[in-house]
């Protein structure tokens, strides 16, 4: 579906929030919700979550709440997640291996299926039936499989070299585990998981 540039990132960003909660509450035996009850579940006000979707349409109705099957499938389509997006992962070191080994990524539609590494004692291995290629393959790999989703697990001192090769593929987003901020051309989605960062952005709330 197109994608409307007028929608905040953050709103987007909370999006699967709302599927994995919903989904939660459908297995409680739920069949609609509220949006103070999904509020309540997220910490997030009713009048957010109202918000949040009205950038997509209507939802519910008033009074009476919103389906929870019918939503998640409303949601599932707006992110795009009713088909398989394949995926290739670059750095196959301890965190790359349990990247690759994680079950939870292909039921939700993503699936890992070529990884790079610049070690030569590693290529030529397989983890979970993945050959791991050297990193010199990326650009050839990624642009005749039409892979738009990279996943960063190197290190800190390489990433932004990896980065700017995977720039001239066909990548258009990349989950970054480096612990950098990366610089990237306009356009190129970029989402940063390091929970050094979250950490330190919990200390505030401690005494």
């Amino acid at each position: 579906m197109a994608k409307d540039s007028f929608v905040p990132e953050v709103v987007i960003l909370r999006l699967p929030l709302y599927i994995r909660a919903l989904t939660q509450m459908s297995t409680e035996g739920q069949t609609v919700i509220s949006s103070k009850s999904l509020g309540d579940r997220l910490q997030i006000t009713p009048a957010q979550i109202r918000k949040d979707l009205s950038y997509f349409g209507r939802f519910g109705k008033q009074g009476r709440g919103y389906k929870i099957e019918s939503l998640v499938a409303e949601l599932t389509n707006i992110l795009g997640l009713n088909r398989q997006w394949n995926s290739c992962i670059v750095g196959v070191g301890r965190l790359g291996k349990a990247i690759i080994n994680y079950p939870g990524f292909v039921p939700e539609g993503f699936k890992i299926i070529y990884a790079f590494d610049n070690d030569q004692s590693k290529v030529g291995q397989t983890v979970n039936e993945i050959k791991i290629l050297p990193m010199n393959e990326i650009k050839a790999i990624v642009k005749d499989n039409n892979i738009k989703i990279a996943i960063l697990a190197v290190p800190a001192t390489i990433a932004q070299n990896v980065i700017s090769d995977l720039v001239e593929t066909n990548i258009k987003a990349i989950l970054n585990y480096a612990p950098i901020a990366p610089k990237v051309p306009n356009g190129l989605i970029v989402r940063n998981i390091d929970p050094v960062l979250s950490l330190q952005s919990m200390t505030y709330y401690l005494d």
